[in-house]
């Protein structure tokens, strides 16, 4: 039996039962009389009441999940619809059209109005399905704006997985809320609310309460002593802390926390009479010729000498001799353009933010002085009460590449340590509890070995914040905030980066002390030129088919290829695949075990597996110098993250390819991403072109729209609404089953 047929058998059976309200307002039931049957008391044993007929809006379908929404002015005509039912007739006519709200998907949380019309007539029906309802009426004819700011890190808290959570709290306070992508000073994140007054208050009131700090109750076990050095659990004793009273008193406050602390010696550098001599016209060469550099002075007064490039090893660390044995040793022939202009900056000790692509060298940009700065401070290293130099990560991948890089220079006996989530807690605590000079790590985990008091930062005078923007984007801000509280102001601070976003631009203003800016490359937003950019556009279903053909007919034996996706569940399912069709593949994301990633690494690096599935979790820590293609599976979220991955190729001087699968839903990003292409000088296919051009027509139509008044009117409930399940009417004329979707 069809659909159609079962929901039309069940209304016109003479046993049909109406069910009871949802509140369960009534003691008795209510059923349909027809040809003789009567009402009889199923829910409850108290007295049956008069007979009374309900009203539409007081019912619902049961397992339907339809609410009957008729205004009052109908009710009377309803009742007799229902009361027409006994009279024997096989017709059931409902003449006045009530709404019947699907509480559905909602974006905003405005669930929009759309209706599906059943007219009866000889049988037929007629219902309408929307999602209006009084309440949202009622707030839009009278309503006020506020604003609140809340922490960057809480924003994740007010959203919620899909949205739920913002639905939640709009669906409880009846006021509308939006998470605006604007930041104040302080670098939180604007919130703007709209409805009623009460609304407002009860919608601020409640975020309030979801934002604030939690405290965990204090867990004590009679007769057992917890260690507090070496447990696995992290213990937050630190009191809470009050960003606007530090922010208000900063200096006050690190002149009193910070006294007493050794001296600090930052300037090593000696200029080689070469690079004094130089004239303006051959540091103007030389800085176009080697990838455009440009320098800019962020002090205040902004009239500082800026140091001009060194062009040999030899001009940089000439009365260092060692480090220059490590570099013959590493067989490197000269500095790469982000190296020559950054070590004399960082040698005289001043701040630096270094803006580049990756691949140019930003490692030992910053490494080669840190070992120059641990050695030379006035206290000897065996009377520091902890490590001199921190270089904060966003991945544990990135984290432990720049440790190996750190290896690789054996300078003066300096010690490192990674510590990162994921990784064997207490052997990191060993080995720093036995002393480091170097501490490489991810923002959670240091956090967690400060809270414990495991690691003392306070003695940290060189401070390097690696891929800034991608910390930013992964939500580290709040846990650098906390690390930054406890290292004394007065500290050297390196900060790199391969964009150059607002949050990026705020963090060195707040952060850094009268920096010196270092480009390399473009001032936008581009990818390496080293790399031919690839575009297709394809539909999702052939995604897989496209990858299998690209593997066996294209790549070649020696090639090695990253394919990135966007969701883990996809890196499995993928790899999976290739696997069943006999291709090696390795797999590498954020829910692996921290054994299983590093050896998807290696068996990448080494050659026993030439294709490596990730998600972006791998897109700044991988550092193989031979990969030859980068395929973009699924598109980025943002630019940014795609010049990351095309970065991953063309690297140390090498050529490489990526191709990128576009589909339907990438158009938005079809603009910038010809932009990109144009400053490369790479290919741009037509429908490429054809697809900016569609969507910029239609971001231009929705837009008048919204200026006309129209957009509000035609919102209906996001995307199609979960709601109740309904019936629409085919193009043939036939009822099928709807569930919310137009």
């Amino acid at each position: 039996m069809s659909c159609d047929e079962d929901w039309d058998a069940e209304i016109s059976n003479p046993s049909y039962q109406k069910p009871p309200p949802v509140n369960n307002a009534w003691d008795n039931q209510w059923e349909s009389r027809r040809d003789g049957h009567s009402s009889r008391n199923s829910y409850s044993s108290s007295p049956s009441k008069p007979k009374e007929y309900p009203t539409i809006n007081e019912g619902r379908s049961r397992g339907r999940g339809i609410w009957f929404g008729n205004n009052e002015a109908s009710r009377s005509d309803n009742n007799q619809n229902w009361r027409n039912r006994d009279d024997g007739s096989d017709s059931f006519s409902n003449s006045s059209r009530g709404d019947f709200g699907f509480r559905g998907g909602q974006r905003g949380g405005r669930g929009g109005r759309r209706g599906h019309s059943f007219e009866n007539k000889g049988g037929n029906f007629e219902r309408s399905y929307r999602r209006g309802n009084d309440r949202e009426q009622e707030d839009r004819q009278e309503s006020q704006s506020s604003s609140i700011y809340v922490e960057r890190g809480c924003v994740g808290k007010i959203i919620g997985k899909g949205g739920s959570k913002i639905r939640e709290l709009q669906d409880s306070s009846g006021a509308y809320i939006k998470v605006t992508q604007e930041e104040n000073d302080a670098g939180e994140t604007r919130v703007d609310l709209r409805g009623s007054d009460e609304q407002v208050s009860k919608a601020k009131e409640m975020i309030e309460e979801l934002t604030k700090p939690y405290n965990p109750p204090s867990r004590s076990f009679s007769g057992l002593s917890m260690s507090s050095g070496t447990s696995d659990d992290v213990q937050d004793n630190r009191p809470k802390i009050n960003w606007g009273m530090i922010r208000a008193n900063q200096e006050e406050y690190n002149k009193i926390k910070f006294e007493g602390l050794p001296p600090l010696e930052k300037n090593f550098y000696i200029e080689d009479h070469a690079v004094t001599n130089m004239y303006p016209d051959e540091v103007e060469k030389f800085r176009k010729e080697n990838m455009n550099i440009i320098v800019n002075d962020l002090s205040k007064e902004g009239n500082r000498r800026i140091p001009n490039p060194v062009r040999t090893f030899e001009q940089a660390f000439q009365h260092y001799p060692e480090i220059l044995d490590t570099i013959y040793n590493q067989k490197f022939t000269k500095p790469s353009p982000i190296q020559a202009q950054s070590w004399p900056v960082l040698l005289q000790g001043l701040d630096l933010i270094g803006i580049a692509q990756t691949g140019t060298g930003k490692t030992l940009a910053f490494l080669l002085p840190a070992f120059i700065h641990i050695d030379n401070q006035p206290v000897p290293r065996d009377q520091r009460d902890g490590p001199n130099v921190l270089v904060l990560s966003p991945t544990r991948e990135l984290a432990l590449q720049i440790e190996t890089e750190v290896k690789k220079f054996h300078y003066k006996g300096i010690k490192s340590v990674c510590v990162y989530g994921g990784g064997n807690r207490r052997e990191q605590i060993n080995v720093v509890t036995k002393g480091v000079e170097i501490i490489v790590a991810t923002p959670g985990r240091l956090n967690d070995l400060i809270m414990n008091k495991i690691v003392n930062v306070r003695s940290v005078t060189y401070l390097v914040l690696d891929e800034a923007d991608r910390m930013l984007d992964m939500g580290f801000e709040p846990e650098i905030k906390k690390i930054l509280l406890d290292i004394r102001p007065d500290r050297q601070t390196v900060m790199t980066s391969a964009t150059w976003p607002p949050g990026v631009r705020r963090l060195g203003e707040s952060y850094l002390k009268d920096p010196i800016q270092v480009f390399v490359g473009t001032l936008d937003l581009a990818a390496t030129h080293t790399v031919t950019q690839r575009i297709e556009i394809v539909a999702d279903e052939e995604k897989k088919e496209r990858v299998v053909q690209f593997i066996t007919e294209e790549m070649g034996p020696e090639d090695k290829v990253l394919i990135f996706v966007g969701k883990k569940l996809t890196a499995d399912d993928l790899a999976s695949d290739l696997s069943l069709n006999g291709i090696n593949c390795q797999c590498i994301h954020g829910d692996r075990e921290q054994c299983d990633r590093e050896q998807a690494l290696s068996d990448f690096k080494e050659g026993l597996t030439h294709i490596l599935v990730a998600t972006d979790v791998a897109s700044r820590g991988l550092d193989v110098k031979d990969i030859t293609y980068v395929f973009n599976y699924d598109f980025p979220r943002n630019m940014e993250e795609y010049v990351h991955r095309v970065g991953r190729t063309g690297r140390a001087g090498r050529t490489g390819t990526s191709l990128t699968l576009l589909t339907r839903g990438d158009w938005r990003s079809a603009q910038q991403l010809i932009n990109i292409m144009e400053e490369a000088n790479q290919e741009i296919p037509d429908e490429l072109l054809d697809m900016a051009e569609r969507y910029e027509a239609h971001r231009k139509k929705i837009q008048e729209e919204r200026e006309n008044g129209i957009f509000r009117e035609r919102r209906g409930g996001g995307r199609g609404g979960r709601g109740g399940r309904g019936r629409r009417e085919d193009r043939m004329g036939v009822f099928t089953p709807s569930y919310g979707i137009a």
